[in-house]
């Protein structure tokens, strides 16, 4: 068949016509016929996780065995409110959680050497800028490395030991919590344990000694409670021990409660203060609290409540001779508040409190792929197992889509901190890199598909955080680089650290563009919601002063032309004169700062300067490969199949390469990716899946789709990365997403980077910018006709694109139109 395309009918009607209904999608749910084997251990486990980021290297399939240091990582469920949250590991005998708050953070400036010495975090790097853009001119790569190396390095470790002393700190678990009954895993039959991400509950359910046993889990985001219920369909049979294992690296007391208990603690490391209240009701039977154990005994039906919180506050004016400057709540008074709050409520009101909450986020999109595709009753490991085998499963594809979208919603709403590297959920006492927010791709990764998913409520703590950074990253923009404006360095924590770290291997540690790069999240939220309100009072003031540090920071060679001088390429390379990323991205956060002030029309006068810089900015250039070259000079490896692939950031997140702009750098950009390979890191291949969609080669997308399944995939669904690092679900998502719709280039792209697999399906909800909300089905087995529904939220024009064809829409706003296209 020609590649050529009609359309067909434009026709408009009223009304939000693109809110899905639940029952259009088969329900989605994580689950395994078999409890996990649980013992109850004597302290919460200390162990290092062991980091191994080597790619897989080849295509051969991996051979999956679960080790018991990987149990939790396979098999938990997470549940969360974005500040509370838990993962499960359930067997009819005992039941563990691992509870986290996500402000719960070793570090800071109240630490024992204290405030002063903490924000003496960055060097006075600045006087050295001359002398290393002197040696870059005079051609002696050398010097400049070792200046950049000596002077540029910060104050504080990344890894500090001892652990209870350490500056930049940790994200840490609030302890372990244990349910044990009487009942024995050997004897119990038809076990099932599952995750809905339907409704946000996990459910066991078996039959011992012919009684039917049911329990549920929820984390409410409303009523701020975790909640459990146990259940039977005999009386008198619940009996239960709940017992709890603090986190080691504090210091805690229990107070006996008349229906329960409240443990408050603190950090050794920095007296973070911190406390979690429980709760049990009891229907029949009777309760004891012994050895601050809660101790059921034949009952009937017994709810198990929880509420935590930290002293932690969110400071965007942090008072650098204060140490407790980020300590403004009583943790353990908001605990029992929330209890109390939750306390007025029946388990069956907060059930449906806490799904109504849920569905109106999660219900607005749904997917369908090849509806017609018979789908059976497996667990998710069987699936996951057959699936590496080849197994065709469209049902899993969107399982896995739909579940990474209940782990957005789940770990980033409210005021709230963002999505770390494991999202909130964290088994260790220090997890894998500080289990921290890595600015280097890590977090942008978690916030892509935000938008795109519907989701715009969860962007909210992103901006929380980037405005928690301004302050301390003036300082770092002022002593690094003698620059106006903020900016951060590759690792952040919640108490304002932006500096680089005490270590000479720059390739990873020195990022100054890393601060601009966050800002561009400003301008792309902006474009999908038209939100004027937030441009103007939160996200244009954090992008102008982001496009005044990019203004100084560049530097103005000889020749006239602008350069991020010293500059990295993440995490391998030399230091360099402009790379690629570096520049890539001081041309996004240039162009996006210059729409911002246009849009409301202020600053003229930066506006014009910030044009100039990016009109004198170094291009990019294509190397002796055909590559897009990833540094200054040509010396790319087309052997080098590195996880990092920043240098083709204008591809995608960026909008300054594209097949439909700039064909020959788009070329370039897939020898890139042809070089590197699919196979890699979880996160990587999430970043390669939108990569190939943006480059509209769907069948190569969905190949790393597979990859990310097969091989990046944990039972549980969770990302490995290895170990589990939540953003390569992020990035699957989204690449996911940008398969189905594009919308960065000024116009709506329909279907541009469709598999021949998923020949019939629907999707509805996406959002697009502009604040257009889309509607697709289409049907390549019989018909081959597109159907799209627009929703205009803001009104305007909107340009519509399906392959070759293009139709200019002038919407208003509120309405629908609908369109056909043909194949």
């Amino acid at each position: 068949m020609k590649n050529r395309t009609i359309l067909f009918a434009l026709v408009f009607v009223f009304g939000g016509l693109l809110m899905p209904a639940k029952a259009q999608q088969k329900a989605l749910r994580i689950w395994f016929d078999k409890p996990v084997s649980l013992s109850l251990p004597q302290r919460v486990d200390e162990s290092a996780i062991k980091v191994d980021y080597s790619p897989n290297k080849s295509s051969q399939k991996k051979e999956r065995q679960v080790e018991p240091s990987k149990v939790w990582e396979n098999y938990a469920f997470p549940l969360g409110n974005s500040n509370l949250g838990v993962s499960l590991l359930q067997s009819a005998a005992l039941d563990k959680m691992v509870l986290n708050e996500k402000s719960l953070w070793m570090g800071g400036p109240n630490v024992a050497t204290g405030a002063k010495d903490y924000w003496q975090m960055n060097p006075d790097a600045a006087p050295y800028l001359p002398l290393i853009r002197q040696a870059f001119l005079e051609g002696d790569s050398l010097k400049a490395d070792s200046l950049t190396r000596n002077h540029f390095q910060g104050k504080f470790p990344f890894d500090g030991e001892p652990l209870d002393s350490a500056h930049f700190g940790c994200y840490t678990t609030m302890g372990e919590a244990y349910v044990q009954t009487d009942i024995k895993d050997v004897e119990c039959h038809d076990f099932q344990r599952a995750l809905s991400v339907d409704d946000a509950l996990s459910t066991v359910s078996f039959e011992y000694d012919g009684v039917h046993y049911k329990r549920s889990y929820f984390v409410s985001y409303p009523d701020q409670v975790y909640i459990i219920r146990y259940e039977a369909d005999h009386s008198g049979k619940q009996n239960l021990v709940w017992s709890y294992l603090p986190n080691p690296r504090s210091i805690g007391n229990y107070q006996v409660e008349p229906d329960g208990l409240l443990y408050q603690a603190s950090l050794k490391n920095n007296g973070l203060g911190y406390a979690y209240r429980l709760k049990v009701r009891n229907q029949g039977g009777n309760v004891e609290i012994i050895d601050n154990k809660i101790i059921v005994k034949n009952a009937d039906v017994v709810d198990f409540y929880l509420t935590a919180a930290t002293d932690y506050t969110i400071n965007t004016n942090p008072d650098f001779n204060d140490p407790k400057t980020y300590y403004g709540q009583d943790g353990a008074k908001i605990a029992t508040d929330r209890m109390a709050k939750a306390d007025k409520w029946e388990y069956e009101q907060l059930l449906q409190r806490h799904e109504k909450d849920y569905h109106q986020l999660f219900d607005r999109v749904t997917l369908s792929l090849n509806p017609q595709e018979k789908m059976e009753e497996r667990t998710t490991e069987k699936r996951l197992n057959d699936y590496q085998d080849g197994g065709k499963d469209s049902y899993l594809e969107v399982l896995y889509y739909q579940f990474v979208r209940y782990l957005m919603i789940a770990s980033s709403r409210g005021e709230s901190l963002p999505s770390n590297l494991q999202g909130m959920w964290s088994k260790n006492i220090k997890g894998a890199w500080n289990c921290d927010y890595h600015n280097n791709i890590n977090i942008q990764m978690n916030y892509w598909p935000v938008c795109t998913a519907n989701l715009a409520e969860c962007f909210h703590p992103f901006v929380r955080y980037l405005q928690m950074l301004k302050k301390p990253g003036k300082v770092t923009a002022q002593r690094l680089y003698h620059a106006r404006g903020w900016t951060t360095n590759n690792s952040s924590n919640p108490f304002g650290f932006t500096a680089p770290m005490k270590s000479s291997s720059m390739a990873w540690n020195l990022a100054a563009i890393n601060g601009p790069w966050l800002a561009t999240h400003l301008w792309d939220y902006y474009d999908f919601t038209r939100d004027k309100s937030f441009l103007a009072n939160e996200g244009y003031p954090l992008l102008k002063e982001s496009a005044d540090f990019v203004a100084d920071y560049l530097w103005l060679q000889p020749n006239g032309i602008y350069t991020a001088t010293p500059s990295t390429s993440p995490e391998h390379g030399p230091i360099d004169k402009g790379s690629t990323f570096a520049n890539a991205v001081a041309r996004q956060l240039l162009t996006d700062a210059i729409k911002a002030s246009e849009a409301l029309n202020i600053d003229e006068k930066e506006r014009k300067e910030w044009q100039n810089v990016l009109t004198h900015l170094a291009p990019y250039e294509i190397g002796r490969y055909g590559q897009l070259m990833e540094w200054s000079k040509d010396i790319d490896n087309p052997k080098d199949n590195h996880r990092h692939t920043n240098h083709l950031l204008g591809l995608f997140p960026g909008n300054t390469i594209s097949p439909i702009t700039t064909p020959a750098l788009a070329k370039a950009a897939k020898i890139v990716l042809e070089h590197r390979g699919d196979y890699s890191t979880g996160w990587s291949m999430g970043w390669k899946l939108n990569l190939w969609a943006h480059l509209f080669e769907g069948n190569h997308a969905y190949q790393l789709l597979q990859n990310l399944l097969s091989t990046s995939t944990l039972y549980n669904l969770w990302d490995s990365h290895p170990p589990f690092q939540i953003d390569g679900n992020f990035g699957g998502l989204s690449g996911m997403n940008e398969m189905l719709l594009q919308s960065n280039m000024g116009f709506i792209h329909l279907l541009p980077a469709l598999p021949d697999a998923w020949s019939e399906g629907n999707v509805k909800g996406l959002r697009a910018r502009g604040n257009f909300t889309v509607g697709i089905s289409w049907d390549f087995q019989h018909s081959g006709i597109v159907k799209v529904t627009i929703l205009s939220g803001s009104g305007g024009p909107c340009i519509v694109r399906y392959k070759n064809a293009t139709r200019t829409l002038k919407t208003v706003k509120g309405k629908s139109y609908k369109l056909e296209f043909k194949r």
